[in-house]
């Protein structure tokens, strides 16, 4: 099975530690995120067994997120994509993940996902953006869908990232297969309570196997990585269900438990 986990599902875990919890839960794979490597982290990896997915840069996003920390000039933060890009394309992954960031600054955000793109094809890897709900229009991204990040794209060698928590509909989807290059995997709590509040695949009101079908029936053949946000204070919500208090062996198992088992329905 094409399954991986994002490191943010176990946020307060160690890059070795999650190395050692996915593996131990049977999946293939590990979305990266930077800010947990270290020196010996490729090696590391290699070690695992585990293949490098969908990796999420230290800075993010080409226009500031006010969630997270990072520059505040464009200028300053596509010169960190772009250096985050090489760093993670020693790691081999499938593809490095990006954010437009919050506002409308169109001319600013083309000019980055240009300089991305450049960056990635001098480094042998691939890159993707990720549109975003736009209930989270004003902390993440003003694109909400496939044909707005693919006009922003451009003839830009770029791939989308799907992120069935913001993009579910299969009818949405389905036309797009050929540009995903990944999928992020979580369920949507009603109602959410803040921006970093998802619960695992079958807990939620997503009809994930519509959505799985849609992807397989048209032809998509990538990885399916499991990412959950749930707050247990990094971002202010101190939630007393935080999955992110979950010993991260735990958690790993479980997610890939629900996952089958959603998976079984599609």
């Amino acid at each position: 099975m094409r399954l991986s986990i994002c490191e943010f599902t176990t946020l307060s875990a160690t890059f070795e530690e999650d190395l050692a919890a996915y593996g131990a839960a049977g999946v293939r794979g590990i979305g990266i995120c930077e800010f947990k490597l270290g020196e010996r982290s490729v090696e590391r990896l290699r070690e695992s067994r585990l293949c490098a997915t969908h990796c999420i840069p230290s800075v993010p996003s080409i226009l500031p997120l006010p969630l997270m920390e990072g520059p505040d000039e464009p200028e300053q933060r596509i010169e960190a994509l772009c250096a985050s890009v090489r760093r993670l394309a020693e790691l081999d992954p499938v593809c490095v993940v990006f954010l437009t960031g919050p506002g409308e600054a169109d001319g600013i955000v083309r000019e980055g996902i240009r300089a991305v793109a450049d960056a990635a094809e001098a480094a042998g890897v691939a890159v993707a953006l990720e549109p975003v709900h736009p209930s989270q229009a004003d902390v993440f991204s003003s694109v909400h869908t496939i044909p707005h990040a693919l006009e922003l794209i451009g003839s830009a060698p770029v791939g989308i990232m799907l992120d069935l928590w913001h993009i579910s509909d299969p009818v949405a989807i389905a036309p797009y297969a050929d540009r995903i290059a990944g999928v992020h995997v979580s369920d949507r709590r009603e109602p959410t309570r803040s921006h970093f509040d998802r619960v695992l695949p079958g807990d939620g009101t997503l009809d994930l196997a519509a959505a799985f079908r849609a992807l397989e029936t048209a032809g998509y053949e990538g990885w399916y990585d499991v990412e959950i946000f749930s707050d247990n204070g990094v971002f202010g919500e101190a939630f007393p269900d935080s999955l992110w208090d979950v010993d991260a062996e735990q958690l790993a198992q479980r997610a890939r438990e629900s996952f089958e088992r959603v998976w079984a329905q599609a």
